[in-house]
């Protein structure tokens, strides 16, 4: 997705928040739900299993047979959805949800969605996971044209593709719109009679279809079907579009088939460990992480901590393969909302400790593997080291349970630029001393593609998408080409609009 105030030039990250907050963030998850009673509350617990891809912003449209009604908060699905009157507020048996997270100087409520706009076929609301690689091409052509904007957002671009496609029906319409569109995206969408779900070419971004009592659901994951109570059916594949009506579900690929590369960042660090991605078990690939990771760094040791939560399977494979005993050093605080304003480096300094506290009896005087899921850019990382010796370690030993990643996304993960890497900027040694630890390793990029049962990577046709660490994009970044063809600095302006 796009945001008013970041940086528009797609192939930079945007600028962060917190500038000591190294933590990846996934923009977006997405849901729908087809002909069930009160289909807003279904899609408000789906969306209670999707927040973790998205936990700043939440929307839901439903449509109750004769009318769409639509509402877009800032804040948590708790928060936004709740009350006897949800059904009444949203009444209708269709309906899609979306959960966001908005990078800096996001323009609030306007890039909420689900989006919605009355097209001469009917309305249509759609909702999208992902990044458009061709977003500020697509943009500039339509404004030339003469569309008005009402936000930043990729979504808005889709359903202005879709307003101004000459053909007849709704689904070609659609294909019309995306046929156009290039990037990472998974999107649900519901018209007057029909819901849609489609997937990229490359199935970067994840889709699954399942089944509530003999009616169609889609979800970024099957922990969604999970909260619903709903039979998990299939992925949707790469390049497809299911078409769900009250006749059933028909698919169809519109476009010339490729060989699918899912998004490995998903079983690294997004997807929750009971979901199954792409058939498999996200919970399983990382602990064979971790056993892996024990193989190629192994290292003396008396206990392995994870940082939790996201680095728990892999320190449990990483123990188990290592014989070393599993502890739960750090333990997390689970009620931390949103990062204060921290005025001063003293307070800064303690603001890791609001989110993670060292267990004195399980570090103090061990020498201590620590376990994490990845390092970005390593500022969280090193305040974790320094808490931990000052819990009384004596040795720090720090392993990632992904291979050292060196390269941006521009597929839907909030991710510092290249210069802002520690991997991208550091050699081992070097890496090493900054984090302050006795040792680092990280896992192999082979021992990630053992990890995942997917055979030795092919580096003519690399099974997963996986630029982070190898800078092997599997698209076009067509944006970028342009503006360096042009010369163009990376602050061009979006909009003039800045919201409160």
């Amino acid at each position: 997705m796009s945001f008013l105030g970041q940086s528009t030039d797609r192939y930079s990250s945007s600028p962060w928040r917190d500038p000591e907050d190294d933590t990846l963030r996934l923009e977006c998850g997405v849901f729908g739900v087809f002909g069930v009673r009160d289909a807003a509350a279904i899609a408000a617990l789906g969306l209670h299993a999707l927040q973790h891809r998205g936990q700043e912003a939440c929307g839901i449209a439903a449509f109750d047979g004769n009318r769409f009604h639509t509402e877009r908060h800032m804040g948590h699905v708790g928060d936004a959805f709740t009350g006897a009157d949800l059904v009444q507020r949203l009444p209708g048996a269709l309906a899609i949800g979306h959960t966001r997270y908005s990078t800096a100087g996001g323009a609030g409520i306007r890039n909420v969605q689900p989006m919605f706009a009355d097209l001469e076929t009917g309305g249509v609301a759609i909702a999208h996971n992902g990044n458009l690689t061709n977003f500020l091409t697509l943009r500039e052509r339509l404004v030339q044209e003469g569309a008005i904007f009402q936000s930043t957002s990729d979504s808005e671009v889709i359903l202005h593709l879709i307003a101004r496609s000459r053909k007849a029906k709704i689904v070609d319409r659609f294909v019309d719109a995306v046929s156009q569109i290039e990037g990472g995206y998974a999107l649900v969408a519901i018209t007057n009679k029909k819901m849609i779900g489609m997937r990229d070419p490359l199935g970067i971004r994840p889709l699954v279809l399942g089944d509530l009592d003999g009616k169609p659901v889609l979800a970024s994951e099957t922990c969604a079907l999970d909260m619903i109570g709903a039979r998990f059916v299939r992925d949707v594949e790469h390049g497809e579009m299911v078409v769900i009506e009250e006749t059933g579900v028909t698919s169809t690929k519109p476009f010339q088939i490729k060989a699918a590369r899912p998004c490995v960042f998903e079983y690294v660090y997004f997807a929750r460990p009971d979901s199954v991605v792409n058939g498999r078990s996200v919970y399983g690939v990382r602990k064979r992480m971790g056993h892996n990771l024990a193989k190629e760094t192994g290292v003396e040791a008396d206990v392995v901590v994870p940082v939790p939560d996201s680095g728990v399977p892999a320190a449990l494979g990483y123990a188990q393969e290592s014989g070393l005993p599993f502890e739960m050093g750090i333990i997390r605080n689970h009620y931390v909302g949103r990062t204060f304003i921290q005025p001063t480096q003293g307070v800064r300094e303690l603001g890791v400790r609001m989110k993670h506290s060292p267990n004195r009896a399980v570090l103090a005087g061990k020498r201590v593997v620590l376990i994490d899921d990845s390092i970005v850019r390593g500022t969280t990382s090193l305040k974790i080291v320094r808490m931990v010796r000052e819990a009384g370690a004596e040795e720090v030993h720090l392993r990632s349970a992904s291979p050292p990643i060196k390269w941006p996304d521009f597929y839907g993960i909030d991710m510092p630029e290249r210069e802002q890497l520690l991997a991208a900027n550091k050699s081992l040694e070097e890496m090493a001393k900054f984090l302050e630890v006795d040792s680092l390793g990280f896992l192999s990029v082979e021992g990630l593609y053992d990890a995942l049962e997917a055979g030795p990577r092919d580096p003519a046709a690399p099974q997963f998408t996986d630029h982070y660490f190898t800078g092997d994009y599997p698209t076009r970044l067509t944006d970028r080409e342009i503006a360096e063809g042009r010369n163009e600095a990376n602050d061009k302006q979006l909009s003039l609009l800045v919201s409160a």
